[in-house]
């Protein structure tokens, strides 16, 4: 095994040490179509202005899509949409259905039952390495009751969180 190869695999075992919240993005396709990505790498950037972050990999099957898109939402999801999640993560079909989602009010994706929702305007794009950083300028926010538990990646698999019992 090469050593770019072992360090590859170091770097990922390393990463995979953080746990993250799991998120799908949301565009319109050029086709009009809803679409989403399952993605781990969303960050808040700033308030003032109200700046959000996520990270895109340029070998994505929806590169295009959504790097054609002048918007976006993020939708941080609830440990109940696993099924979502890995659906929007695996290559394939990743049009959402008409009933798992509703037009933010500038037309955006919101996943129903999402936890937050996010809707964006893009900002920027930075290009680093294999991936493209998109910022979202953040046009409407939405958070639902604090009674339900996130969905949490960590270690290569989802995770449930300890309760505060």
């Amino acid at each position: 095994m090469s050593s770019e190869m072992l360090q590859q695999n170091a770097l990922r075992k390393a990463f995979g040490n953080f746990g993250t919240g799991v998120a799908l993005i949301g565009v319109h396709d050029v086709d009009g179509h809803a679409v989403g990505l399952t993605i781990n790498s969303f960050a808040s950037v700033s308030l003032q202005p109200a700046l959000l972050s996520w990270c895109l990999a340029k070998d994505s099957q929806l590169f295009d899509a959504i790097t054609q898109a002048d918007r976006f939402s993020v939708n941080i999801l609830a440990a109940d949409q696993t099924d979502l999640s890995n659906r929007m993560a695996m290559p394939g079909d990743h049009r959402f259905a008409a009933d798992e989602w509703a037009a933010s009010a500038s037309g955006g994706i919101f996943v129903n039952a999402a936890l937050a929702k996010f809707d964006c305007r893009l900002h920027q794009t930075v290009e680093a390495g294999d991936h493209v950083v998109f910022l979202g300028a953040i046009e409407e926010a939405w958070a639902c009751d604090q009674s339900r538990a996130p969905l949490v990646y960590f270690r290569g698999g989802y995770r449930q969180l300890l309760g505060d019992d």
